[in-house]
């Protein structure tokens, strides 16, 4: 369980907090409550998302809930760190899509006193670490890992299985795209999936040697 950091005003420092999971885990539900309560407490807030992030709203913050926040859509790093300016708590959501730069900003925002938040998804759909959030969870000072639950098992659902025929690694998408699984059945799925992908190339050999 997360517990907010007690304010000590002696320490001129912030730290950073990371909430990572699979698709459909209550990632940015978590993120929206931390930022909420923060703003409530009138607390200068700022909330970024990537600028290529547009499933739900051009610049809110949508958890798959519907619940919301207003944000600033970025097209890198960089830019987070010049609007962040004078905020005590920043937000950051779907930090795998930022470039390898936004550690180096979440770290010098920290450093200058601002409570940072993030949430990212930890593995892409082939269950590699993704981008940026290996790093960011190895210097966070806390890190919260939220599960989906697996829609073959119904057991805890810690990867992220893409449906769609589609080796891209960023692919934008909901239910239809994506599909959270537990470890078994993550790995029964991808078996299953190179069983078709290699059926469907010898088929094509076939067809093309007639």
């Amino acid at each position: 369980m997360f517990l907010e950091n007690p304010v000590n005003h002696k320490e001129q420092f912030g730290w950073i907090e990371v909430i990572c999971g699979s698709m459909f885990s209550g990632k940015t539900e978590e993120l929206i409550r931390r930022l909420k309560r923060a703003n409530f407490a009138k607390q200068k807030v700022e909330i970024f998302k990537p600028a290529i992030d547009t499933r739900y709203d051009d610049e809110f913050v949508v958890s798959h809930d519907s619940n919301e926040i207003r944000s600033t859509p970025v097209p890198s790093a960089a830019h987070i760190r010049l609007l962040a300016d004078g905020c005590d708590v920043v937000g950051i959501d779907e930090a795998q899509f930022f470039d390898e730069e936004i550690v180096s900003v979440c770290n010098d925002l920290a450093n200058s006193g601002i409570r940072v938040v993030i949430a990212g998804l930890d593995m892409d759909f082939k269950g590699n670490p993704f981008g940026p959030m290996p790093a960011l969870m190895a210097t966070a000072e806390y890190v919260t890992k939220v599960h989906a639950i697996c829609t073959r098992t119904g057991n805890l659902a810690n990867y992220s299985f893409r449906k769609a025929a589609n080796e891209d690694l960023v692919l934008l998408g909901e239910t239809l795209e994506y599909e959270p699984l537990s470890r078994a059945a993550y790995y029964n799925a991808m078996r299953e999936a190179q069983k078709h992908k290699e059926e469907q190339s010898l088929s094509e050999q076939s067809n093309n040697n007639r």
